[in-house]
């Protein structure tokens, strides 16, 4: 997740948000939203209706209002999704029937702040983080190791837009390369692996899978630098070998203590059902 894009909750739900440098704005996924106000099972369809409903008794186009932006599904791909800025979705809620659109409002309100108080002191931000994990319930040492692991992925991601790689299907491409090298999983296996389906990974990966994730990606920028890839061909092939020393160490560990790294251990609710890594 790159400071672009990132995941706000509200009332612990999830919406997806992208921020516009150039305009410094929020942008929100409607479907998002209108999942949390409705409730609805189908709120893709409940857009869909609404859109209509909306033209027919005010002459209003929604969709004008929005933009297509892409953002990540919960099959971790990146798909183009309706999306609006502060203003617009104030219109969209106001033809929602919802006792959360009030809430909802003044949450849009503190989003804005807070923004304003991270570019002022990026340092906020990652308190903000810290405090969630906290109160997520996850232990200091895991803490720390998820945020140094996240700073080594920043690291490589700038080093990508310096070279070169500036779709975000590009980005995922190489990260999936990284991943499925040293794992032996896609991102998306690892997922289901975990039971996971719109959550972050690396926020339910072990602290061993952390350590070596960030092994992976350090490798590749080290290697990107030493061979100044450029472009997305060259880069696919850097992180396939960065993918690669982390993948040898993987084996060795395992190899010393009969345990595996890749497992599917996460922080979801109990009652969730866990798999079995398939040999």
């Amino acid at each position: 997740m790159t400071r672009e894009t990132a995941i706000k909750l509200f009332e612990g739900k999830k919406v997806r948000t992208h921020w516009d440098e150039e305009k410094e704005e929020w942008y929100f996924s409607v479907i998002d939203v209108v999942e949390i106000l409705t409730e609805s099972a189908s709120p893709r369809d409940y857009w869909y209706k609404m859109k209509q409903r909306v033209q027919l008794e005010d002459g209003i186009e929604l969709s004008t209002i929005c933009r297509q932006l892409k953002m990540r599904a919960p099959d971790g791909k990146m798909r183009e999704t309706d999306c609006a800025d502060v203003q617009g979705l104030l219109r969209i809620i106001q033809s929602v029937p919802s006792p959360k659109a009030e809430p909802f409002k003044q949450w849009l309100a503190k989003v804005g702040y807070e923004r304003i108080q991270e570019t002022v002191d990026p340092e906020q931000s990652l308190d903000r983080a810290r405090e969630n994990w906290i109160r997520l319930g996850r232990s200091e040492k895991w803490i720390q190791q998820r945020m140094s692991g996240q700073e080594t992925r920043n690291k490589l991601t700038d080093y990508w837009k310096e070279s070169g790689i500036k779709e975000q299907d590009e980005f995922a491409a190489l990260t999936n390369i990284i991943h499925q090298e040293w794992t032996g999983l896609t991102v998306r296996e690892h997922k289901e692996l975990k039971s996971l389906k719109s959550q972050n990974l690396r926020d339910h990966m072990s602290e061993a899978e952390l350590i070596f994730t960030a092994l992976a990606e350090l490798s590749t920028r080290r290697i990107a630098e030493s061979e100044q890839a450029k472009g997305f061909v060259k880069n696919a092939q850097v992180s396939k070998k960065g993918g690669a020393i982390a993948k040898n160490a993987r084996k060795e560990l395992e190899a010393k203590t009969g345990m595996p790294v890749v497992t599917g251990e996460n922080f979801l609710p109990p009652g969730k059902i866990k798999k079995k890594l398939q040999k």
